[in-house]
C-alpha cells in the first residue's frame, strides 16, 4: 500500500482494480446464467422420471406371443358333404371347407371376405427339399391342398431349394436338393391330390428371374425388424440354440416373409411351427409404406405327432418315429406296435392322433376288428369315447391303425415300384443322408 501511495498512477491502478471487481462479478453472474439455462435444456430433453405408461401393443403383437388354441370346430360330415356336393360352392361352403384344415385362423373374418370377394384366392406353402416324405407332408397336405382347390383356391408349391440351402439341408449339396424335390413332386402327385389348380415353384428359378422385385422386398423387410425379431423365428427351421445359428440362417425368415408378397398370397397355409414368420408378415403389413391393407391370412394346419412318447411333431431325422410315404407294409406295422399308445388316454397319444388326422380324413370309416367280430367307426367322437372307457385296447387300435395306413399308402408304394423315374428317384434320395 505504501509503494501504491508514492506513484503518481495510483488513481489509475484503483480504477483497474475496480474493473476487475466488476468483471469478476459479471462473470459469476454469467455463470449462474449458464447453469440456469443448462438445467432449464436438460428438463425438456430428459425423459420424465414419473412411472411410464406402456406403448399399447398391436393386435399382430399380442397374437404372436399368445398360446395358439384349436378353433377348427368344423366336423368331418360336413367336410364329406362339401365335397359330394356338385357345382360350384357358396361363400359359406367354402368357408366351412378351407376353415376345416385350420387349427388356427389369424382372421377369420378376413378369411370370410376373401372367399366372398375373390373367386380364385392364392394359398401357399413351402417346402425344403430335406429327405424323404412323411405322411403329415404327403397325405396331410394332399388332403388340405384338396379342401382348397375344390373351394376354387389355387394352390402353389414353393419348392424350397434355396432355403434347404440356407439351412444347410443335404450337407448344402444344391444337386442333391434338387433331387429331393423332384421325388417330393413326385410323391404328391402320387397320393391323391387333385393337381388341377396346384403350381409348383422352384425358389430358385422364380427369385432368379424376378430379381429386382424379389431382393427389394427382401431388403425392405430387413430395414422393418430388429434383429431379436427375426431370431424369434428362428424355430420355423427346427433351430432352437440362436447361439449354433449360421448369418444364412438369419437371412431365412427374411426371405420366408418376402415369398409370401412375392407369391401375392392371400392364404399361408402352412403348419403351426411356421406362424411366427407368418405373423411377420402381417406385421409388416403395418410397418410398409404405404401400408398394405390386406394382410395374407394365417390358415395354420395341426402338427402330427411322431409314434414316440413325447413327439409333439412327426420328425424324418428320427426315422422310428415317422412313417414314410414309401414305408413297406411290415415296415409300418413295425412303427405302429413299437408306438407311444396309453390305454385309456387320448391327449398326446399319436395313434388316436393318426385316426383322426389321417384315417378319418381320408375314410369315411375306421374299421377295428375286436374278438366279439369287426365294428365300423364312422366319426373319431365315437371313436374316443370308446378308448377312454377302455371298450377300445391299445391292442385293437393298433391293428387297425395299420390296416388303414397301409391301403392309403399303397398307391405311393405301387407308383414308386412301377414307374421307373419315380423308383430311380426314390433309390437316389434313399442313398443321401438325411440332414436335420
Amino acid at each position: 500500500p505504501g509503494f501504491t501511495k508514492a506513484l503518481p498512477f495510483r488513481h489509475e491502478l484503483l480504477a483497474m482494480e475496480a474493473d476487475n471487481n466488476n468483471f469478476e462479478k459479471r462473470a459469476l453472474a454469467a455463470e449462474k446464467k449458464v447453469e440456469e439455462l443448462t438445467a432449464k435444456l436438460a428438463a425438456l430433453t430428459t425423459p420424465s422420471q414419473a412411472p411410464e405408461t406402456k406403448a399399447e401393443e398391436s393386435e399382430e403383437s399380442k397374437l404372436l406371443d399368445a398360446p395358439p388354441k384349436n378353433t377348427n370346430h368344423i366336423p368331418q360330415a360336413r367336410v364329406w358333404e362339401l365335397f359330394d356336393k356338385q357345382g360350384e360352392l357358396t361363400a359359406e361352403e367354402k368357408y366351412d371347407l378351407v376353415r376345416s384344415i385350420g387349427e388356427e385362423c389369424i382372421q377369420d373374418v378376413e378369411l370370410k371376405n376373401l372367399l366372398a370377394k375373390k373367386p380364385n384366392p392364392i394359398a401357399y406353402d413351402g417346402f425344403e427339399p430335406s429327405g424323404r416324405m412323411h405322411i403329415a407332408q404327403g397325405i396331410l397336405k394332399a388332403i388340405n391342398v384338396n379342401k382348397l382347390t375344390r373351394s376354387g383356391c389355387t394352390f402353389v408349391f414353393w419348392v424350397a431349394d434355396w432355403f434347404a440351402f440356407l439351412n444347410q439341408k443335404m450337407g448344402g449339396d444344391l444337386k442333391k436338393i434338387r433331387t429331393v424335390g423332384e421325388y417330393m413332386i413326385e410323391v404328391w402327385k402320387a397320393c391323391g391330390m387333385d393337381m388341377t389348380n396346384v403350381k409348383f415353384v422352384w425358389t430358385s428359378e422364380e427369385i432368379n428371374a424376378h430379381p429386382d422385385q424379389y431382393w427389394g422386398r427382401v431388403m425392405d423387410i430387413a430395414t422393418k425388424f430388429k434383429l431379436p425379431r427375426i431370431i424369434r423365428c428362428s424355430t420355423i427351421m427346427g433351430r432352437e440354440n440362436e447361439a449354433e445359428l449360421f448369418s444364412s440362417q438369419i437371412f431365412y425368415p427374411v426371405m420366408q416373409c418376402a415369398d409370401i408378397f412375392h407369391l401375392k398370397a392371400d392364404i399361408c397355409q402352412l403348419g403351426l411351427d411356421q406362424r411366427k414368420v407368418n405373423m411377420l408378415a402381417r406385421e409388416y403389413c403395418d410397418l410398409v409404406r404405404p401400408k398394405l391393407k390386406l394382410k395374407p391370412i394365417i390358415l395354420s394346419h395341426h402338427m402330427l405327432m411322431g409314434l414316440s412318447q413325447g413327439m409333439a411333431k412327426m420328425s424324418k431325422s428320427v426315422p422310428d418315429s415317422a412313417i414314410f410315404m414309401e414305408d413297406p407294409a411290415d415296415m409300418v406295422k413295425k412303427k405302429i406296435a413299437k408306438s407311444f399308445c396309453p390305454p385309456l388316454i387320448v391327449e398326446g397319444n399319436p395313434c388316436i392322433d393318426y385316426v383322426r388326422h389321417i384315417v378319418f380324413a381320408k375314410n369315411r370309416e375306421f374299421v377295428i376288428n375286436f374278438k366279439e367280430g369287426p365294428k365300423a367307426y364312422t366319426d373319431i367322437d365315437t371313436v374316443v369315447a370308446d378308448y377312454t372307457s377302455g371298450v377300445i385296447h391299445p391292442s385293437d387300435l393298433k391293428p387297425a391303425l395299420t390296416e388303414a395306413i397301409n391301403a392309403i399308402l399303397e398307391p405311393i408304394r405301387q407308383h414308386f415300384e412301377t414307374d421307373p423315374h419315380a423308383k430311380k428317384l426314390l433309390a437316389t434320395v434313399k442313398s443321401f443322408q438325411t440332414t436335420r
